[in-house]
């Protein structure tokens, strides 16, 4: 649905996107996480025929952003970060105007409409003016306005910048309902848990240069080789000391470190998968647990061990 074959946009001395080779299939969901200016609005942009690379291709359900940007225009939804309302429209009024510019008539326009006020849950703002909508409310305003066309590609330049804890929650609900649809989605955001939950593929970019593009999960494992044991038990630093003790002598083992609150992080060699053992060592030697979780990785480690923070 989506290729790139090195994608460069230059500025003259200045790459903010170089030599992208990224490729997207039917149903794919793609989280695009960067720092501020590492070039994933113009990844985005070119994408969406918005603007022309320096050089290098990219096919948008497989047609060139060269040759053919007005079929790729019919067959994407692009949300931009911040996007233009008209303050003295009603709600159904915005949406109906920008139906009419797809070439939806009749009937039929004012069913989908109502159709994609239902899916982002604002059905009961339909006759509301766009100026009285919270910020969380005029993004779903705008997530519905680009599948008025039912698109099969939706390119979302960080949905959910600038919301509350309440509206980011409703931005992933309704991101999930559209990945069950079917949708091809490219989503950039800052918000990198939420993107674990929604994603099934991640791309790092950083500089202009995609340093990791692959599952969440072997994003998960280029980031951290070995499992890490959080331990706790009761007793006091005696107990403590002893379960380390007893854990360090373990072949599976590769070091051990113990925090001042006496929680032990359990370091286990590469290798390593199977450590049901270890809770029944510490058992069976008399000491009673209080934890025993592996360590969570998440996006926000995998971005902060990937990047450096170097903007193009």
């Amino acid at each position: 649905m989506i290729e790139t074959r090195d994608l460069t946009k230059k500025y003259g001395e200045l790459f903010a996107v170089k030599s992208l080779n990224l490729k997207l299939d039917k149903g794919d969901v793609f989280g695009f996480i960067g720092p501020n200016g590492a070039g994933k609005t113009t990844t985005m942009r070119i994408l969406a025929t918005l603007l022309n690379p320096s050089w290098g291709e990219a096919y948008v359900c497989g047609q060139s952003i060269y040759t053919n940007p007005k079929e790729i225009r019919r067959s994407i939804g692009y949300m931009p970060d911040f996007f233009g309302v008209y303050d003295d429209m009603k709600v159904i009024e915005y949406l109906e105007f920008f139906a009419a510019c797809y070439r939806i008539k009749g009937t039929a326009r004012r069913k989908i409409c109502d159709d994609v006020l239902e899916l982002v849950d604002l059905g009961y703002k339909r006759d509301a003016f766009v100026t009285s909508l919270s910020r969380g409310m005029t993004q779903r305003l705008g997530l519905a306005r680009v599948l008025l066309h039912d698109p099969q590609v939706l390119l979302l330049d960080e949905p959910a910048s600038g919301l509350d804890p309440r509206a980011r929650i409703e931005i992933r609900g309704l991101l999930k309902e559209l990945r069950g649809m079917g949708k091809t989605i490219m989503v950039s955001s800052h918000i990198l848990p939420e993107l674990a939950d929604i994603c099934n593929k991640v791309g790092i970019i950083e500089r202009g240069e995609l340093l990791v593009n692959s599952d969440v999960a072997d994003v998960m494992r280029q980031v951290r080789s070995s499992i890490v044991l959080k331990i706790q038990v009761v007793g006091g630093t005696e107990a403590t000391d002893s379960a380390a003790k007893l854990l360090g002598q373990h072949q599976s083992v590769e070091k051990i470190d113990v925090s001042p609150d006496g929680e032990l992080s359990v370091v286990l060699k590469p290798e390593v998968e199977d450590y049901s053992e270890l809770p029944t060592i510490l058992v069976t030697s008399g000491l009673k647990l209080k934890a025993f979780k592996t360590e969570e990785i998440n996006l926000e480690t995998a971005f902060m061990e990937l990047t450096k923070g170097i903007t193009a």
